[in-house]
């Protein structure tokens, strides 16, 4: 996205901070603003992915299947002793899943999702340097945990359309899209170059963290019905965007803090320097998808990041099916 290293959309001051400063009756000094930052982007992202994880824990109950028996010299753990027996809720699977071709059509819903996630992010990335990211960032969450909690509603509203599964993962792919590049761009117009590296490094994590609390939270509602496996992940993630529509300051022109002045300098410095060259005046736009792929490192990077997010993904939406099918 542009708007890492060029200016963002003009955006306002969140109400939860406008009320927070009358209270206080003082405003709030630039690393509390970037630690609010931090941790509201990290625990925003970190819910994309725990909302994302629960379709790979759902699966072997929509088609159980018939499991492939085989003797291991390994000693069969007690917690996948437990999870066999939260199966017997729904031994039998969930029509269109449960027919011969339920593995099939679980793969397809799979491909919807991230066809329209990955064509999402290049349309995501251009709204994102031309709207405010707080409010971009608070439908995205909130439109997530929609359809999330929507396919999870089949399960009460006795859905078995193949149709209307393909459809709300198409949907919910696009919403997830908002997510990474709302995210970065936050973070990017928060910190400077020369700490940018070591802050990435740390708050990257919510990754790994929304992942292992997508899987605890769907694995633990599945013993109430696989509906609560989505609708739980889905209400957390609109909760949370509630909470970056109140707080989060997008960047710190929305909470009044000029650039120019020393504090910020200090703190933030290298923001403003900009990837690419402006090519008439001083005014400066948002980059586009061809100008993208001339920064140095960017072809690299995205190739590298093709096969590891192959690897990735393939372990996130297919590995608990293959241990619990085998």
């Amino acid at each position: 996205m542009g708007s890492l290293e060029g200016p963002t959309a003009q955006s306002s001051k969140p109400p939860g901070i406008r009320f927070a400063e009358l209270l206080r009756k003082t405003g709030f000094s630039i690393r509390a603003y970037q630690t609010i930052v931090l941790i509201v982007t990290f625990l925003a992202y970190a819910s994309y992915h725990a909302s994302r994880k629960t379709t790979s824990i759902v699966k072997s109950v929509l088609d159980p299947g018939s499991p492939e028996v085989r003797l291991s010299p390994w000693p069969t753990s007690h917690y996948l002793k437990a999870s066999r027996a939260n199966q017997t809720v729904s031994s039998s699977g969930w029509a269109p899943f449960s027919g011969k071709d339920g593995s099939a059509m679980l793969g397809e819903i799979d491909l919807a999702f991230l066809s329209f996630y990955s064509l999402g992010m290049y349309f995501s990335g251009h709204l994102g340097d031309r709207l405010d990211l707080r409010l971009f960032l608070t439908v995205g969450m909130v439109g997530t945990g929609l359809f999330t909690s929507l396919f999870g509603a089949a399960y009460w509203l006795n859905v078995h359309s193949y149709a209307y599964f393909l459809v709300i993962q198409m949907l919910a792919g696009l919403f997830q899209s908002t997510g990474w590049p709302s995210v970065v761009a936050v973070v990017g117009n928060w910190f400077g170059k020369s700490k940018r590296g070591l802050i990435m490094g740390i708050w990257n994590a919510h990754t790994s963290v929304g992942n292992i609390a997508g899987s605890l939270i769907a694995s633990a509602a599945l013993r109430y019905g696989w509906g609560w496996s989505f609708a739980l992940p889905g209400l957390l993630i609109a909760l949370i965007g509630l909470v970056v529509f109140l707080v989060l300051p997008a960047n710190p022109e929305s909470v009044d803090i000029n650039k120019d002045g020393g504090d910020l300098s200090e703190s933030v410095e290298g923001v403003k320097e900009p990837l690419l060259k402006q090519m008439s005046g001083d005014k400066e736009k948002a980059v586009g998808f061809m100008e993208a792929w001339r920064i140095p490192g960017v072809a690299p990077f995205a190739l590298c990041l093709f096969f590891s997010k192959l690897v990735a993904y393939t372990f996130l939406y297919w590995l608990p099916f293959y241990i619990s099918r085998t």
